[in-house]
């Protein structure tokens, strides 16, 4: 049987890339996010993929724009797999509104996953809101590849989930930059991953989050 795969993708840099952009920011992409979606669609070409899904927030949605062109696909698009919620963090600067994520992740890495600032989604909600989506997109497209253009937050939860020997105290560990891939292969039983953060093209600026 061929293996499923899936070409997990954080969207392209934003147009304000050192603010916290959660579900509640629909920011579009900088300049050189532009560029970036564009090469990625020359990167995602070969791949062959049967099916191209994003979010459908603004920064997904550019994203996935060219690289639909690129490889023949059209996008769809998913409610579900929008940003993690993060309520009045929303729009602050790294600098401003680090102390509070970092307190989130630090819980996380903990082993408290339902902990989460007032207003904001925890690290067990995400994963209760956006596993479902993925194991979906699995079944639809057994034995084939397909690719999901997402944010940040939800792909690192989605890969301590999903990964065998990686745990949620790998947070830190895992580093997911604006545009890069991580291909993960499903062989009927586990998932396991051929690459992690590949970047297509580096931004200026290092992710937030």
């Amino acid at each position: 049987m061929r293996e499923t795969r899936i070409l997990l993708i954080r969207h392209a840099e934003t147009a304000t890339p050192n603010v916290f952009h959660g579900a509640e920011s629909d920011v579009g992409l900088s300049p050189w996010g532009e560029r970036q979606a564009a090469l990625l669609g020359d990167r995602l070409k070969p791949e062959g993929a049967a099916a191209l899904y994003c979010s459908a927030m603004r920064r997904a949605i550019a994203t996935a724009g060219p690289v639909g062109v690129a490889c023949g696909l059209t996008p769809q698009v998913l409610d579900g797999l929008h940003e993690r919620r993060i309520g009045p963090l929303s729009g602050q600067t790294r600098e401003a509104g680090w102390e509070v994520y970092g307190e989130s992740k630090r819980r996380w890495m903990a082993g408290d996953l339902e902990f989460t600032h007032e207003g904001g989604e925890s690290f067990a909600a995400i994963a209760r809101r956006v596993l479902p989506i993925l194991d979906e997109i699995r079944r639809r497209n057994e034995g084939r590849t397909a690719i999901v253009i997402a944010h940040g937050v939800v792909i690192r939860v989605a890969l301590l989930s999903l990964l065998a020997g990686r745990t949620p105290a790998d947070f830190d560990g895992v580093a997911i930059d604006f545009a890069s891939i991580n291909d993960l292969a499903w062989d009927g039983s586990a998932w396991t991953a051929r690459s992690l953060n590949e970047v297509v093209a580096p931004s200026p600026a290092r992710p937030v989050a």
